[in-house]
């Protein structure tokens, strides 16, 4: 990557003009005609395949873009708001009662529901039930993040305190779902994708253990299709994170240095959305245990305690503040992440909604005064 400042890409490669001299050893005219803009994700000037040398057309460097992050066109940005409209469509299906008639009620009620919302709608076809995966295997979605994300993790801390390079297939996938990067010259972009990519993969270990170790899942089940978006959630998401980092990066040891109030305030809104979201997930199980910890009962019951005092999915409201705690790391302005979060809230908004109704239908003694998802709102 060549730049004005005469330094080190984001991989560590020393920066070159378009002749493959070093910029350091141009004059300083020279040095801030001949370097071309950072382009997303192109980390080093090294040869790609084929020994081909990327050439890149010299533009003054005052011309790149102050002020603060803006919104590229990107695949990755499509794909999120594809599916938060699907999800948001659904949601105003289900709460219009549309989907309650016509010949693709069935399949609709089948794609949107899961565990006991799914087992609570009688019997279901024969070619249907062919389609259905345990729920148990949500714990294969936190396989996956721990995985893939702290691989993730593991190269971009390389990047940035190693100066080595992310392999070229990852530049490839990251310059082609990401497009053009957002302002270069925004340093704390570094420390922002840092921290909400460790924070990630915690909250993907934290939850694969209490699916391994606190949960208690009954048999029910849910479509292989959902099984297969959160497959490709937990994929993509980390790569969303990558698609943020700008490809002009200072020396690591300084990233701290960078921190922002926004950083501090996003650290603290998810610790306490998380324990939160622990504590209800330990009620839910206590619900299906003695008070020795063992296994008694798979039946469902009211839930009371903590967030369940005014909510009946409080773990599905503490999932969508851990990530607008991200987006708030990430400094309130970056509309690929915000996409994110808007398919983060139609999804749990949605899965609120059938959860309290069946729990409004099952129980004649259900507390009236619980929302479904958002505390005196939702």
């Amino acid at each position: 990557m060549c730049t004005a400042d005469g330094g080190r890409g984001f991989l560590g490669s020393p920066r070159t003009s378009q002749w493959g001299g070093e910029t350091a050893r141009a004059t300083p005219s020279a040095r801030r005609w001949l370097a071309p803009p950072p382009f997303p994700h192109s980390y080093s000037s090294a040869p790609r395949r084929g020994g081909a040398q990327s050439r890149l057309a010299p533009v003054p460097s005052r011309v790149r873009v102050q002020g603060g992050p803006r919104a590229m066109a990107s695949a990755l940005g499509a794909f999120w708001l594809l599916l938060a409209a699907a999800f948001l469509a659904a949601l105003l299906l289900e709460l219009l009662q549309a989907p309650c008639a016509g010949p693709g009620a069935g399949l609709f009620q089948d794609l949107t529901r899961y565990g006991k919302t799914k087992s609570g709608r009688g019997q279901r076809p024969a070619w249907l039930r062919l389609l259905d995966v345990p729920k148990r295997w949500f714990s294969h979605f936190y396989i996956l993040s721990v995985v893939w994300n702290g691989f993730l993790l593991l190269l971009l801390i390389q990047a940035l305190f190693l100066s080595r390079p992310f392999p070229i297939w990852l530049q490839d996938l990251l310059s082609a779902i990401g497009g053009a990067s957002q302002n270069q010259d925004v340093g704390d972009k570094h420390l922002s994708a840092l921290l909400v990519l460790l924070l990630l993969w915690l909250h993907s270990f934290r939850r694969l253990i209490e699916c391994l170790c606190i949960s208690v899942f009954s048999n029910g089940v849910i479509h292989i299709l959902q099984y297969c978006l959160g497959l490709g959630y937990y994929s993509v998401i980390g790569l969303t994170v990558l698609c943020q980092v700008p490809a002009n990066v200072s020396n690591g040891k300084d990233l701290f240095m960078q921190i922002c109030w926004y950083h501090i305030l996003g650290i603290m809104m998810y610790i306490w959305a998380s324990v939160h979201q622990h504590r209800c997930h330990v009620i839910l199980a206590n619900l299906r245990k003695s008070k020795s910890g063992k296994v008694v009962s798979l039946n469902h019951s009211i839930p009371f305690g903590d967030w369940f005092e005014r909510v009946s999915c409080p773990h599905y409201f503490a999932e969508l503040l851990i990530y607008v705690a991200m987006a708030i790391i990430f400094g309130f302005q970056n509309i690929t992440w915000w996409l994110a979060v808007m398919f983060v809230l139609f999804n749990q908004a949605l899965a609120a909604v059938l959860c309290h109704e069946f729990y409004v239908n099952k129980f004649s003694c259900y507390p009236t005064h619980r929302k479904a998802f958002i505390p005196f709102l939702f």
